[in-house]
């Protein structure tokens, strides 16, 4: 089977069990995982955030995986380095935050080691050479849990940018520096994926988060687990879920160029009744890469109103000024430096720009909003 999805309606112990349970045997289950071994789960940390906000892997989903894993008898390592300082008090403040150190009790570590390497892939598509964090030298296998949510850059965050929580969080606004566009950020996060190789991918779709995700969003009961041996191919079911395709999700795009996905959900092998998890109202972010038509002609005029068009229809960060708290966490993360605090509200430079939303994602209260031009929506209906 390509990709599992088995109903689970709650973080009941219990329940969770059962159900992990299930999706991992439908998918190979854990046979890989031998006495001693040493498997870190790579876990959605990314902020501060208590496990009821759904914008962080549940604590349930991490205890039963651990719980599985000490049953082999395998030391189990939970790491992540979220946007922000890659160091122990920091890191430690978002383990508990997101009730991360429960686990511990059923038998799983913390990852404490905050050093820094840096790894060489020649055959990479756009990261032949980039930073990581170190404790992932010490593991025999990675587990990808990750969390289903909406995304203002990539329109979904999932198994596939989970992985992006490799790279120390200090590092990641240069990385979005270095990747501006949609293509190259994308075809990163998938050599991230092809450089470490998770061995499973585990979906936390119980309840996921839509709106404006990955941390300000609303929380929405999905009612399922997801696995797969494959992020990429765990991500398009995902997205099919909730309502997106290969299109909509340039991760998804850049797998699919890859041939490390068929076209649509129709090509992979799935047990379980997806059909009874679509949901079809769902708040997504549309995606500004399903806009870009202008790509591939050889038309210049044709190229040239593509690019204008383009420019007019991509979706942007916004402040709502009457929710800025003027806080300067924006500013401080923007990695072009287009954000100012001005009489108290954060003022966003357009000519400095990326388009990279890591001033939405990390906005403490939800004030940076992804915004889509009138076209745009109208287009999209």
């Amino acid at each position: 089977m390509d990709v599992s999805v088995v109903k689970c309606n709650s973080y009941e112990d219990s329940e969770v069990t059962h159900a992990l349970c299930e999706a991992l045997s439908a998918v190979g289950g854990l046979d890989f995982v031998t006495e001693g071994m040493t498997v870190a789960l790579k876990a959605n940390l990314v902020s501060f955030m208590r496990p009821e906000a759904a914008g962080t892997t549940h604590p349930a989903v991490i205890i039963a995986l651990t719980r599985m894993l000490r049953e082999r008898r395998a030391r189990v390592i939970i790491g992540d380095s979220p946007g922000g300082l890659y160091n122990s008090v920091y890191v430690g403040r978002i383990y508990n935050a997101t009730g991360m150190r429960a686990a511990v009790e059923a038998g799983a570590e913390l990852n404490e080691d905050f050093s820094v390497s840096e790894a060489e892939f020649p055959e990479a598509t756009a990261a032949k050479k980039f930073k990581y964090t170190s404790y992932l030298d010490k593991v025999d296998a990675i587990i990808d849990v990750c969390k289903l949510k909406t995304h203002g850059m990539m329109g979904m965050s999932c198994a596939a940018k989970n992985m992006f929580g490799v790279v120390p969080g200090t590092v990641k606004p240069e990385y979005h520096y270095r990747y501006p566009s949609y293509t190259d950020f994308s075809d990163m996060i998938v050599d991230l994926n092809e450089y470490f190789k998770p061995r499973l991918s585990v979906c936390d779709a119980i309840v996921g988060m839509e709106g404006n995700g990955p941390t300000a969003g609303k929380p929405r009961s999905i009612g399922c687990i997801l696995a797969s041996e494959s992020p990429h191919k765990l991500d398009l079911a995902a997205a099919y879920i909730i309502g997106l395709g290969c299109d909509d999700v340039p991760t998804l795009d850049a797998a699919r160029r890859r041939g490390l996905i068929p076209a649509d959900v129709s090509g992979l092998e799935i047990f379980g009744d997806i059909e009874g998890f679509v949901i079809g109202d769902f708040d997504n972010i549309a995606s500004k890469h399903s806009l870009s038509f202008y790509k591939d002609s050889n038309n210049i005029i044709k190229n040239i109103f593509g690019k204008i068009a383009g420019k007019a229809l991509m979706s942007t960060p916004r402040v709502t000024k009457r929710e800025c708290i003027g806080c300067g966490k924006c500013a401080k993360i923007c990695p072009a430096s287009a954000i100012e605090i001005k009489k108290g509200k954060a003022e966003i430079d357009r000519s400095k720009c990326i388009r990279c939303f890591c001033c939405q994602e990390f906005c403490p209260v939800g004030a940076m909003k992804v915004h889509r031009p009138a076209v745009a929506r109208m287009l999209s209906k």
